[in-house]
């Protein structure tokens, strides 16, 4: 399980970075959202990879933490997929303003000359 963890980590921040680096201001979009997606199953597996097990510990006693998952890297990732939701909307408009300014999706704003 840890394997594939790390293996879907590897591969969403790589395509991540590589479509940052692209011309294009959609491709550059959607690099953002990969390493975002990489970066929230990150945190989530900081919380140990635990399966069936409750994020609340009951009150009272003493109670074994190792029986509950870690409900801070939860609530942390269910944020950032809020916020990160809000700044991808964000960027589309921006994008298609300045398309429509530019008239061209280039992230540098001009086409290139061959």
């Amino acid at each position: 399980m840890e394997l594939v963890l790390s293996a879907a980590i590897g591969v969403f921040a790589a395509s991540g970075i590589w479509l940052l680096l692209r011309p294009r201001t959609f491709q550059v979009i959607t690099g953002l959202c990969l390493l975002s997606y990489a970066v929230n199953i990150f945190i989530f597996s900081m919380g140990r990879l635990t399966v069936g097990k409750p994020p609340i510990m009951p009150k009272g006693g003493w109670v074994n933490a190792a029986n509950y998952a870690d409900p801070l890297p939860q609530a942390l990732v269910l944020t950032a997929i809020v916020i990160s939701f809000a700044t991808t909307a964000l960027f589309l408009v921006v994008m298609i303003a300045s398309k429509g300014l530019t008239g061209t999706d280039h992230v540098d704003g001009r086409e290139p000359t061959k």
